[in-house]
């Protein structure tokens, strides 16, 4: 990493992140990088051995080849593939910075950051470029025993639930692909969803395999049911059948995710409650209605989380460069870090 002041500081380093900051610095502007987590934070925490849906061409930023032996890449396949990315345009990256606040306006804004240790740190831009993505942020049932800790929001991987009781909440892939994994992994799985069947938008290879192993008793189903309440070593259900207490020892409630709307509400970013809350900006630059903000990625959709992935989000970058440059150009900020 350097020390040159930036032009532009984008909060957020993951694959659109990445993507804008290439984007920007190929149009010869100075970019900097912050993220509460480590490189792409999201997608290392998502299952160990998770497979993408896409094909590496789609996962492609910078120009540069995600080759891979697998017609769909892994997690760790494309971990590698962005630090080789970000290695590779020497991005500015400074990771395990959580975003407190930002202040100031167009030409003049201070990002204020706190480290792994409580120190705070400022640095000064004139443009922003939002792209904290929405997985952070899980969609709480506001039940009973959702805060106890065999509660969780995360499915990373199937070992230490080995002959235990673990229920699933919720009807689409992240919850078919956990139940699957955790079945054939030796865990007896029960899941509950709200819904008569499992989502249409499962994936189509996925589909079958769920509904085979609910209709053979090997995965227990619950349709057109609720999670009432979550204690020590049961559940209560809600079904169509009445109340049912089921025995468990582990909760995944995989409910879905959302963007942190109360961070861009915070930074003046309206939200349009009429329009799933998504940011007002513009289509053309993805600026947002405070100038010199602009939002990439998925927060573009707000709530509408399954519209935008990174096969369309690293566009993104693309238009928001092409005005930063038209209006950088000739106009070089000074951006610095301050250490409080």
């Amino acid at each position: 990493m350097h020390n040159l002041p930036a032009d532009v500081l984008v909060i957020g380093a993951g694959p659109t992140g990445l993507a804008c900051a290439i984007d920007a610095q190929n149009a010869g502007l100075r970019v900097m990088l912050v993220d509460k987590g480590c490189l792409c934070n999201s997608l290392f925490h998502y299952p160990a051995h998770m497979t993408f849906f896409t094909t590496p061409e789609l996962l492609e930023i910078g120009n540069m080849p995600f080759s891979s032996p697998n017609q769909k890449p892994t997690r760790s396949e494309a971990l590698e593939y962005y630090r080789k990315v970000a290695e590779h345009y020497a991005l500015d990256v400074r990771l395990y910075h959580n975003v407190d606040r930002v202040s100031g306006t167009d030409g003049d804004f201070s990002v204020h950051t706190t480290d792994r240790f409580g120190r705070v740190q400022v640095f000064r831009a004139k443009k922003l470029i939002v792209s904290t993505g929405y997985y952070d942020l899980p969609n709480y049932l506001g039940i009973p025993g959702e805060d106890l800790p065999k509660t969780l929001h995360y499915y990373n991987e199937p070992h230490p639930y080995f002959g235990l009781n673990v229920l699933i909440i919720g009807g689409k892939n992240s919850a078919a692909i956990a139940a699957l994994d955790l079945w054939r992994h030796g865990a007896k799985v029960t899941l509950v969803h709200r819904g008569e069947a499992m989502h249409r938008h499962v994936k189509y290879w996925i589909l079958p395999d769920i509904n085979n192993r609910v209709k053979n008793g090997e995965i227990t189903a619950y349709f057109g049911a609720t999670v009432q309440g979550i204690a020590e070593d049961s559940v209560v259900l809600q079904t169509p059948e009445g109340e049912r207490t089921v025995a468990n020892d582990f909760v995944f409630a995989l409910t879905g995710y959302h963007p942190d709307f109360d961070f861009l509400e915070r930074m003046g970013v309206a939200l349009d409650a009429a329009n799933s809350r998504c940011p007002v900006c513009d289509p053309a630059t993805l600026e947002s209605n405070v100038p010199g903000i602009y939002l990439a990625g998925v927060i573009v959709a707000g709530e509408r989380t399954n519209e935008i992935f990174i096969e369309n989000g690293r566009f993104h970058g693309a238009l928001i460069a092409r005005d930063l440059a038209a209006k950088l150009l000739t106009d070089t900020p000074e951006a610095e870090a301050v250490t409080a």
